[in-house]
């Protein structure tokens, strides 16, 4: 509820200026409501067990803590390559910029071949890295949770990499956005 409807509320009878009517979330309202919440891309990549290159985006990324260094994300348990996830003993968190949309788009597809025309390379853990992303951070696994529809992977941060010449990919109501000097 914006302002303005806080603001008609308070002067209908019986009405609280500081009352907010917050309402039981369905799926599709509770997804709405957190694209409010305006987060960065990713895309997460690991080895399956035929070596085979596996990255989705993500933008369900976050950190947890500075000792250790632990981050999380979380995937679908629908996602096809969601057992390679659960079984990877280290992954790469790609961190997108602005300049990355067109590879964020081609992850989040149901392609066959999600790397035609993408540049990587290898970690020391040999998994798949972007260049030209903005950060790396490779990743052992550390633990798995339950987070009903998805697996919410939590990592340790073994390596970073950090790229500062160009703006994030940013995320918000469901489109891709730039970011706006203040």
């Amino acid at each position: 509820m914006g302002l303005d409807q806080v603001a008609r509320k308070a002067n209908q009878p019986g009405g609280d200026a500081n009352s907010i009517d917050l309402v039981k979330p369905t799926p599709v309202t509770l997804r709405d409501t957190l694209g409010f919440f305006t987060t960065g891309v990713t895309i997460v990549t690991c080895r399956g067990a035929d070596d085979e290159l596996l990255g989705v985006t993500a933008n369900s990324f976050n950190s947890v803590s500075l000792d250790p260094p632990l981050i999380l994300f979380s995937l679908a348990r629908t996602l096809n390559s969601i057992d390679a996830f659960r079984s990877a003993r280290n992954y790469a968190i790609n961190v997108l910029g602005a300049h990355q949309r067109q590879i964020s788009e081609q992850f989040a597809s149901p392609l066959a071949d999600k790397w035609a025309d993408v540049h990587a390379g290898n970690s020391v853990f040999d998994c798949p890295v972007l260049y030209d992303a903005l950060a790396v951070l490779e990743c052992e696994s550390w633990r798995q949770h339950d987070g009903g529809d998805h697996i919410i992977f939590v990592g340790q941060v073994v390596r970073i990499f950090r790229n500062s010449d160009h703006d994030p990919l940013l995320f918000y109501r469901g489109d891709y956005r730039d970011i706006a000097p203040c």
